[in-house]
């Protein structure tokens, strides 16, 4: 059978891999993947730096003229007024937003004439007149026929009746009153139709889209249809590829007393992405057999004094308007450009509607001019997202469309984009196919990136140059991916090989684990042990003499490390748990000085209980040692008392002759008690008071208040947090103590959860190691690493730039989102790659991970992680000033 089958080929995995990918993102995803091309687009539209038609303005309907003239829709004699104000600027066309569908909600015309039809019709009018009339008759002409007397009275009776003398007259007089209210009525959307005609304004129309599916239930008024375009054209098939306008089943059109005075009218129909965003304009519509243009264009063409009969639609591939052609998509749709702000201000200048009206601003400012007319309070009408602004108003819509048109800014797509398209997409998959299995890991990598940001460039770069918009965002994302794929099948092999060798692996760290136990070096054997799996009885054998060597050399809590990690794994194992109880009591018992601590800076020689009975407590200084309280980077912390006063203290060791060369030592020691000098000096309720400094046993010690408590490590994770406004309140507790350092001149440089502790009795925060960080920062271990804790300094300390207290305040935000979240703003599987995103990336909102957190608080950890020193907190106190006013609104202390 032959081994290398077709199915292993890279070729075949490249070729499998993009049919999978078309599949999904033309497909399955296709909308998740067409958004990736939209977002690049908008890049591309912001990258674009145009300036829009200083031939168009905006009067809007803003809060200004809604809190002055009442809320909107004012009166249409009102309406009129404004346009009849910017007519007599010498505005050249008015586009207005505003849709007059009904008659005016304060005019009684219809009332009036529907009282006047229904008076009309009825039998007051039609029969009671003639009957009254031929009553009358048939009487005078019985009476004169029969000569009877009473008849006669009858007859005259009725002669002199109201019925006979006085209906007739009243009946015409009230018909003649409702035709004349019908007329009064009528005037104020007569008045506004007059204001129309003469201003040059062009209304909208709303069509309802969607697929017909017969014969209009009635034609259009003839003041819509005489705005259709009649020169339409199909140049390349394209009704039969399908490739027309968006089809419609109904419109909403003025009312006939204004939109007959209406000089054009055109569509104000928004055609959204499947993102709810606006990036392009239907120019045309189609409504059953006839098109319709848009406001946009009509509006163009007012300004170019042309008509509808002037506008060519060529059916897939654009529209003429006089000289211009718009290039669109198959559904002539023009790709707007969308102008951002000029210099801080709006792309296109807005003049309050009130501002017109009261005459503050002069009206020949808009002679000649496309002056478009809408509403922009809030309230008033509907916002749309666009490439510019996350929320514009319809009219600054038509603004942007009005401006593409007269300034030939919009954005096309040629006819051989797709193929150039498809072309590059079948040049990358070659490459995936030919090229990446052939090079090395971190070639291809990186070609494969330059390729990526290349194409990402060339799409924004040719829509801010040409206004071509070319689509290769998704082969970008398929050179991505497909790249990470070929990366996996390529070493795959590898990986089956290291699965194929941990047993040898898991030998190999036995072998060494005996090797560095022979040598001496306990702490690197027990790291190798540590690292073979799985653990049998063989290997709880060879832990157990190590811990046996650790008690020879009297670093008995190592050995109770050892003897813990072998009852972890079986806690009857030998004698192990006797072990275990008799290192944790020989540990809690020290003298220094001893050789066998040199394996730690300020190492801690143990003896057994017996001899310890026999020799006194050891000093530092004036201090009794009573225990080991921990280690540090550089040292050990005991708890020790003061026998002249019974205090009991804290007292923090550094080796400095093991951290520094000889050369150094002396500068160093100088500096240590001068840090040490300079942060005893601190008095402050939040900082662990500092009382004395020495050297002793080759030992630099600090002695300083013992705090009965622990750090806040242990409420870094997110199953252990304290509640946010205990949070809040020690971190302004800390803010306050740094300010209070900083303003008397110290620098903590290690703000950290591990150096803040927790007082058990009071719940309140105490800073501490204020001046051991500066010494750290130049101590070197004996590994060479350089002493510090990268993931809480700011980028300033990273860059080994000078630090002032700023940066604490950086590492105290940091500190402030570990607490919250239970998480790092700031993660990495390496060193170099850490700094790098404390230097450049912004850290995720704490919010994303905690969505219970209220918005002040994400803003006061964005201020205080900020890159730039200048955008951050100052001082610590106005952090927690911030931080108190949000916890005064959580109801919590203060």
């Amino acid at each position: 059978m032959q081994k290398n089958s077709v199915w292993s080929k890279d070729w075949f995995a490249a070729v499998a891999f993009t049919l999978v990918f078309v599949v999904l993102a033309w497909g399955v995803f296709g909308d998740a993947f067409q958004s990736l091309e939209r977002s690049t687009y908008d890049v591309g539209v912001r990258s674009r730096a145009l300036a829009p038609s200083e031939d168009v303005a905006i009067v809007a309907i803003d809060e200004q003229s809604i809190a002055n003239l009442g809320r909107w829709p004012w009166p249409r004699n009102k309406q009129a007024e404004l346009i009849g104000k910017l007519h007599e600027g010498g505005a050249k066309v008015i586009g207005a937003t505003m849709l007059y569908f009904e008659a005016d909600a304060g005019s009684s015309a219809e009332t009036f004439n529907a009282i006047l039809a229904d008076l009309k019709a009825s039998p007051l009018v039609q029969d009671i007149p003639a009957e009254a009339e031929t009553f009358g008759i048939m009487l005078d002409e019985t009476a004169r026929q029969t000569r009877v007397k009473a008849i006669a009275n009858i007859a005259q009776s009725y002669r002199d009746s109201a019925l006979a003398t006085k209906y007739r007259p009243a009946m015409e007089a009230l018909l003649a009153q409702l035709e004349a209210g019908a007329k009064a009525g009528g005037t104020t959307d007569a008045t506004l139709g007059a204001a129309v005609a003469a201003g040059n304004v062009v209304l909208p129309i709303l069509f309802k889209e969607g697929r017909p599916q017969g014969r209009p239930d009635q034609p259009l008024p003839e003041y819509v249809r005489r705005n259709r375009l009649q020169d339409v054209q199909d140049r390349i098939g394209a009704r039969a590829d399908g490739a027309v306008p968006g089809p419609t089943v109904s419109v909403e059109v003025p009312v006939a007393s204004i939109g007959e005075a209406a000089p054009s009218m055109g569509h104000l129909n928004i055609a959204q992405d499947v993102d709810g965003g606006v990036r392009y304009e239907p120019l045309v519509l189609q409504h059953f057999d006839e098109f319709y243009p848009s406001l946009s264009l009509m509006i163009a063409a007012a300004k170019l004094n042309l008509k509808p009969q002037d506008i060519q639609v060529h059916l897939g591939e654009g529209v003429t308007l006089g000289g211009i052609h718009i290039g669109t998509d198959d559904a002539l749709r023009m790709y707007t450009q969308f102008y951002g702000d000029q210099e801080g201000k709006p792309a296109f200048p807005v003049d309050s509607a009130y501002d017109v009206l009261a005459g503050k601003i002069p009206l020949g400012k808009y002679k000649d001019k496309v002056v478009l007319l809408g509403t922009t309070a809030p309230g008033t009408g509907d916002t749309f997202a666009t490439p510019s602004s996350a929320s514009t108003t319809p009219v600054a819509m038509l603004a942007h469309a009005v401006s593409s048109i007269l300034k030939q800014h919009y954005f096309t797509r040629p006819a051989w984009a797709g193929w150039l398209e498809l072309a590059v997409f079948l040049l990358l998959a070659a490459y995936l196919a030919l090229l990446v299995p052939r090079m090395k890991a971190a070639l291809a990598a990186g070609l494969t990136l330059v390729l990526v940001l290349a194409l990402i460039g060339v799409q924004v770069g040719v829509m801010a140059s040409s206004a071509i918009w070319l689509k290769l965002t998704i082969p970008a994302v398929f050179l991505l991916a497909g790249h990470a794929f070929m990366t996996v099948k390529k070493f795959r092999i590898t990986e089956m090989l290291k699965q194929t060798t941990e047993v040898e692996n898991a030998e190999s760290n036995k072998m060494l684990g005996l090797a560095f136990q022979g040598q001496g070096q306990l702490d690197m054997a027990f790291e190798k042990f540590r690292r073979v799996q799985p653990v049998d009885e063989k290997l709880l054998d060879l832990m157990y003499n190590l811990a046996l060597d650790f008690e020879r050399k009297r670093q008995f809590n190592k050995a109770e490390s050892v003897y813990q990690h072998i009852a972890g794994h079986q806690k009857d194992f030998r004698d192990v748990q006797q072990k275990l109880n008799r290192a944790k009591k020989l540990s809690e018992t020290v003298i220094l000085g001893g050789g066998a601590g040199r394996s730690h800076p300020g190492g801690t020689m143990v003896l057994d209980n017996d001899a310890t009975q026999q020799i006194e407590k050891p000093m530092l200084g004036r201090y009794q040692v009573e225990k080991e309280l921990g280690k540090g980077a550089m040292g050990i912390v005991y708890m020790g008392k003061d026998p002249k006063i019974g205090r009991t203290v804290a007292i923090k060791t550094m080796a400095l002759s093991q951290e520094f060369e000889p050369d150094e030592l002396t500068s160093v020691k100088e500096r240590f008690f001068r840090e040490a000098e300079t942060a005893g000096r601190l008095t402050h309720p939040h900082i662990v008071s500092i009382y004395d400094a020495g050297e002793e046993h080759d030992l630099a010690y600090i002695a300083m208040e013992f705090i009965k408590g622990s750090d806040l490590t242990r409420h870094t994770k997110a199953n252990n947090l304290l509640p946010m406004p205990e949070v809040l309140r020690l971190v302004a507790d800390a803010a306050d103590a740094l300010d209070y350092a900083h303003s008397n001149g110290v620098v903590h440089r290690d703000i950290k959860p591990a150096n803040m502790m927790l007082v058990e009795a009071t719940q309140t925060i105490k800073l501490m190691d204020f001046g051991i960080a500066r010494i750290a920062d130049s101590s070197k271990t004996k590994t060479g690493m350089v002493l510090g804790t990268p993931s809480y300094m700011s980028p300033e300390q990273l860059a080994g730039k000078r630090v002032d207290g700023r940066s604490d305040l950086f590492s105290l935000g940091v500190t402030l989102y570990q607490l919250l979240t239970g998480s790092l703003p700031f993660t990495a599987d390496s060193m170099a790659t850490l700094m790098f995103k404390i230097a450049n990336e912004p850290h995720p909102p704490a919010g994303g991970l905690r969505p219970d957190l209220p918005p002040k608080v994400n803003v006061v950890i964005d201020r205080a992680l900020h890159k730039d020193m200048e955008q951050r907190y100052q001082r610590g106190s106005e952090l927690a000033r911030d931080l108190r006013f949000i916890l005064s609104g959580l109801g919590g202390p203060t």
